[in-house]
């Protein structure tokens, strides 16, 4: 189980003196499916009254929508970016920034609809440095050297979850994107458009065309999708 805790902010934070601040958040890594979210209607009505709270100045009342939506969240920023302390980083910063632009949830949308668009616009944004590019770069290359001078063993789940990962990191960020909404998530074509916002022809293109360069790259190391 990993954590991450809120930072202590200084004045002018967009949490009130000691609201969240410092606390540790618990990270599980079971992965729901945003689809489970969206289609529970219980869970609807619990946000529902949780961000009216949060609004009204509870941070106890937004620290429990946290913990309701964090692993969701924890979930789609380590599929978008391959990095557990990038992912980390960004759960964190899609909380903080839900926080800081509560007022303007007006319920429109689910509360996690609303949620997971802040986290998938971070991860859209998010760029490799080249520090980060080497490292993952590097690790593969000693990974398949170190294969190279032993019998081939069985490939096992770890190994073909690492590939899978390490093919979804070559995909450009929006067809990564339409991938992990669709493929991890359960969302349908048409609920994925809406979240990224573009026609849904426009996400089965992208679908069609990263399933079939995850296939090919896939192939080539013995991995499947």
């Amino acid at each position: 189980m990993n954590t991450f805790a809120f930072p202590a902010l200084d004045d002018g934070s967009v949490f009130p003196p000691g609201a969240l601040a410092g606390r540790k958040i618990s990270q599980r890594t079971a992965r729901p499916r945003l689809s489970d979210s969206l289609n529970d209607p219980r869970m609807a009505d619990t946000d529902h009254d949780l961000v009216l709270q949060s609004q009204k100045g509870d941070p106890a009342a937004f620290e429990i929508l946290i913990q309701n939506h964090q692993r969701m969240i924890h979930s789609l920023t380590f599929r978008m970016t391959g990095s557990t302390t990038d992912a980390e980083d960004l759960a964190q910063e899609t909380f903080l920034r839900a926080y800081a632009q509560l007022a303007t949830f007006r319920g429109q949308a689910r509360f996690s609809t609303w949620l997971y668009r802040i986290a998938l616009n971070l991860c859209l944004n998010w760029r490799q440095s080249e520090a980060r590019r080497f490292r993952l770069q590097a690790a593969c290359a000693e990974e398949f050297a170190a294969r190279q001078d032993e019998p081939e063993p069985p490939l096992s789940s770890e190994i073909a979850n690492r590939q899978v990962q390490s093919a979804l990191l070559k995909l450009s960020p929006k067809q990564r994107a339409a991938i992990v909404l669709t493929v991890y998530d359960g969302l349908n074509h048409a609920e994925a458009a809406t979240l990224l916002g573009c026609p849904e022809a426009t996400v089965s293109w992208r679908i069609f065309s990263a399933r079939r360069k995850l296939k090919r790259w896939l192939a080539q190391n013995g991995g499947a999708l």
